[in-house]
């Protein structure tokens, strides 16, 4: 199966996910809702892996969320997270039917995941948050983290749509390319702000624009 089709997973691929494990359970109820593209429950599946085995607790704030999976599996891959954000400037229509198939497959998320549109400039965020987003394009990537650092909120990004016009490559472009030296950037801000700052890849064949960010805070923030 081709992990970063743009296709939509629908009740037609279900026999590709015949077991019993949390993944293939998520899969079947995401392909039963039949609106989401299939890079994006990769996606979402292998970011909330890597951020929930170094973040644990406090609540979930899924700036840019679309249709809100990635909060859903933070939520399910760990229960002392008792609430989270969803949020973005348009909610999806589909994100409504996806959250109710997700809580009749796992009754227990039930009022846990609250949509919010908003400004993601607007939304008030707190020191406990862990703030996450998946490809928020471009200059969003960059909103993000300012805004968890100015909290001193744990922070994972997967950032793309890079601007190369409007972002500064801090004079590394001769070293790296454009993307990957604001990249690299990101990474400096936060661990000039204090921040101990983790790196790691999601698999290549789901998307190329496969760098997660991650980053917590050193020291209680004051």
């Amino acid at each position: 199966m081709d992990r970063s089709s743009r296709n939509r997973l629908t009740e037609r691929l279900l026999p590709q996910f015949p077991g019993e494990t949390l993944f293939d359970r998520l899969a079947r109820t995401v392909c039963r809702v039949g609106c989401l593209p299939r890079k994006e429950l990769y996606e979402a599946w292998e970011v909330a892996r890597r951020v929930r085995r170094r973040f644990r607790g406090g609540r979930v704030v899924d700036l840019a969320c679309g249709h809100g999976l990635l909060a859903h599996i933070l939520l399910l891959l760990d229960d002392s997270s008792s609430l989270a954000l969803a949020v973005d400037r348009r909610i999806p229509e589909q994100a409504a039917k996806l959250a109710v198939c997700l809580v009749e497959s796992w009754p227990r998320l039930a009022g846990r995941v609250q949509f919010l549109e908003q400004d993601l400039a607007q939304v008030e965020l707190l020191p406990g948050d862990l703030v996450v987003s998946v490809h928020a394009c471009g200059g969003l990537t960059d909103l993000v983290l300012e805004r968890a650092m100015a909290v001193g909120a744990r922070v994972a990004v997967l950032p793309c749509c890079h601007d190369l016009a409007a972002g500064d490559p801090g004079g590394l472009q001769g070293w790296l390319d454009g993307p990957l030296a604001q990249d690299v950037l990101r990474a400096g801000r936060l661990s000039e702000k204090g921040y101990r700052v983790i790196t790691q890849r999601i698999p290549g064949d789901i998307t190329p624009k496969n760098r997660l960010l991650m980053g917590e805070p050193a020291m209680t923030f004051q």
